[in-house]
Parts: structure tokens; C-alpha cells; sequence
């Protein structure tokens, strides 16, 4: 009989993490935000969003980003133990297919107006009008690094998505990635699947070449979720979206956390940086809601 897996605690990897930044102490005193249900507090929080960032595995174990988005009300919490949905993404979406059966995932509810945000993680199941997730952990996290912007009033989404694969970037999706202020990526391990937000002022994310990226490791919560999921299992995904036009970026590959090094250790207020290494890249058009104002950008950039 497999150990039952205790969803509020620290696993190795990130405990490995924490140590290695030296935060150990900070993270065990913010643990304690980690609960097992929604809070209250964050019902109508749900019911007021549009976008629900989630990251999961696909068949092949490969780690994806990628965001199910709606009218106000399309996010409600059933009860403090179920997040459900009523949007589902778009067919060509590297996801689809696992997202029709029962799989874990890592949520993050983000308010871009208000900067405010809720991760929940559990695990995913269909249901009838939509989907469920299953509350293993829910948080809040600080405001830090949150470009404001908000989606203008247009006609809606009418065209179908429009997907194109490939394994590296082409020069407009580069230009798209070195141009961001906002991404997400998801990670994984034995215990589930866990998707945030990085932010910073444009080129803040270092094209090194159409099939590695690098960015600066700036202050977080200390508990080290991401990189510490990447300690024990190294792949990821990203998710950029185009606030303009309406396509969406993913990409797929592997990522670390390392010291950084010459110039970019300047970038970096923790002396470390992350590099990504592309294995597979998904460009959407008509998958993501467009017209968006333009960034008030973070006073923690």
C-alpha cells in the first residue's frame, strides 16, 4: 500500500531548496498559510475572476501551462474542499486530452486588476458542465511582481484556436518572450502539481538562444515550491500569453535553478537564476482573450 502523502508539509525537494537559499526558518514560519480547503474568504474572490492558470503532466510526462478562461461566475468553490469550472481549453491545447480524465493539476486563480492571487492544487475530474478540482492545498500569495492590467470590454472570442508545433522558437516567438513582463510555470512531483507566476519588467526573461531561456530568481514566500519541485524532477512548462493578440505561447522542456554568473548575477537579488531548456513549443492563435490595457508595472520589479 503506497504512504498516504501529507499535502500540507514540505517533500525533500523542497526542503533541499529551502536550505540551499538559506529560508528554511522563513518557510516553516509561513507553512502554516498551506490549508487542505478554499478559504471562505476567497468564495466570491472565485466567482469575480476570468482566467484559471493550471499546470499539468501530459501522457508522455511532459509538464505544460495553460489557462481556462470565462465570464465572472465560470470559477466557484462547490464547497471548501471543490474548485469547479465550467470552461474547458481548446482542443489543440497540449493538455486536452489528459484534462479529459482524472489527473493532478496546480491552479492559480490570479486577479491582474487587484493583484491578488489563490493557488489551489488537488486533483482534476470531469463532471457535468465542466470540471472539479479536489483541494489538496490552497494558499494566498503576496502581490510581488504582479503587472496590473486589465481586459477591455469587445465582441467575444469567435474564431477558432489555431495551433502550431514545433521545438524551438521561431524569431517572433522569441521576440514575444524577450519582450514579456508576465509568465507562468508549472512544475511537478511525486506529491502533485503546482503552477505560479514570474514577473518583472520587460526583458527580465533572456532569450540565450531559440531553445534556452534564463531569468533572475527574485525574493518569493521562502517555501520554494517551484524550484523545489524542480529538485526532484526537472520538467516544466511555460505559458505566455500575447495580452494584444490573443495567441498563447507553451513550452515544454526542463528547467534547474542555478548560481548565477557575470552580468546576471547583478539581475538576480538572490545571486541565483533559473534556465529553461525547450523541448516543445505550442503557438495558439484565438486561444486566449485580447485587448488588454497596457501593464502598470509592480514597484517590486
Amino acid at each position: 500500500m503506497a504512504d498516504r502523502i501529507d499535502h500540507l508539509a514540505f517533500h525533500d525537494g523542497e526542503l533541499i531548496a529551502q536550505r540551499e537559499a538559506g529560508t528554511s526558518e522563513m518557510a516553516e514560519r509561513v507553512r502554516p498559510i498551506i490549508a487542505s480547503t478554499i478559504p471562505r474568504g476567497a468564495f466570491e474572490f472565485l466567482q469575480r475572476q476570468r482566467m484559471l492558470v493550471l499546470g499539468a503532466r501530459d501522457r508522455d510526462g511532459r509538464v505544460w501551462a495553460t489557462s481556462l478562461n470565462g465570464p465572472e461566475g465560470f470559477l466557484s468553490a462547490a464547497d471548501p474542499y471543490t474548485l469547479r469550472a465550467t470552461a474547458d481549453v481548446p482542443p489543440t491545447d497540449p493538455l486536452a486530452d489528459v484534462l479529459r480524465d482524472e489527473t493532478d493539476v496546480g491552479t492559480l486563480v490570479i486577479d491582474l486588476v487587484t493583484r491578488k492571487r489563490l493557488r489551489i492544487n488537488g486533483r482534476w475530474r470531469r463532471v457535468d458542465g465542466g470540471a472539479e478540482v479536489e483541494v489538496h492545498q490552497a494558499f494566498g500569495n503576496c502581490p510581488k511582481y504582479i503587472q496590473a492590467r486589465a481586459v477591455q470590454q469587445g465582441p467575444p472570442m469567435d474564431r477558432p484556436p489555431m495551433a502550431t508545433r514545433g521545438t524551438a522558437l521561431d524569431p517572433g516567438q522569441a521576440d514575444l518572450v524577450a519582450a514579456a513582463d508576465t509568465f507562468f510555470i508549472a512544475t511537478a512531483a511525486a506529491g502533485g502539481a503546482d503552477v505560479s507566476h514570474k514577473g518583472g519588467d520587460p526583458g527580465f526573461v533572456r532569450v540565450v538562444s531559440p531553445t534556452e531561456l534564463t531569468w533572475p530568481d527574485y525574493v518569493g514566500n521562502a517555501m520554494m515550491m517551484t524550484a523545489g519541485n524542480l529538485r526532484v524532477n526537472p520538467a516544466a512548462g511555460l505559458f505566455l500569453p500575447d495580452w494584444r493578440s490573443g495567441g498563447t505561447l507553451q513550452l515544454t522542456g526542463t528547467s534547474e535553478v542555478r548560481p548565477s554568473v557575470g552580468a546576471a548575477a547583478s539581475r538576480a537579488a538572490t545571486g541565483r537564476e533559473t534556465v529553461f531548456r525547450i523541448t516543445g513549443a505550442v503557438w495558439t492563435e484565438n486561444a486566449f482573450p485580447s485587448r488588454w490595457s497596457e501593464p502598470a508595472y509592480s514597484r517590486f520589479n
